[in-house]
């Protein structure tokens, strides 16, 4: 393929959990912002599904998902873990996420190859953006920690697009 293929940011979590609701917040605060060239932010909230078929169409080689993670640190801590994009389920550095959305990494690579897809071939990397929850209850907000670490994430997120869009597909 010779056209040059974007960055999709896909905020993900189920918003009437709390801290799970992290992907969509910062995905919002991005709608609000000046994205580089190629760069696509979409709110995929629970539809891996719908996810796995936008992958499938070949414009983006990069996808950056944001979502809630359980890494072992304090409630609002933002960590970038990278997924290998073959999807092997051989255990990637990222830790099981909350099972309220099955939206993790590992799920939507599953069943983007089940549509048809490969990756790498349609993705050449996966960038996670998580943070830390400290509450998955039934509410539709966000603990203080968790809502502090949107701003930091969403700048965090537009380095790494902008990053990667700078150095080429190769430059990672």
């Amino acid at each position: 393929m010779t056209t040059e293929r974007g960055v999709l940011v896909a905020g993900v979590g189920n918003v009437f959990l709390g801290d799970d609701g992290f992907g969509v917040a910062v995905a919002r605060r991005l709608a609000q912002c000046t994205l580089p060239a190629g760069v696509v932010v979409a709110d995929y909230g629970i539809r891996g599904m719908h996810l796995a078929y936008e992958l499938l169409d070949g414009r983006f080689d990069t996808l950056i998902m944001v979502d809630a993670v359980p890494v072992d640190e304090p409630p609002g801590t933002v960590v970038v873990l990278e997924v290998d994009p073959r999807g092997d389920d051989s255990g990637a550095d990222l830790p099981a996420t909350p099972d309220a959305h099955g939206m993790d990494p590992a799920a939507v690579l599953r069943m983007l190859r089940m549509l048809g897809g490969t990756a790498p071939g349609v993705l050449d990397q996966v960038l996670v953006v998580g943070c830390r929850p400290a509450v998955v209850d039934e509410r539709m907000e966000l603990s203080e920690p968790v809502r502090a670490a949107v701003g930091e994430a969403a700048r965090l997120v537009l380095d790494l697009a902008a990053h990667r869009r700078s150095n080429g597909r190769d430059g990672r």
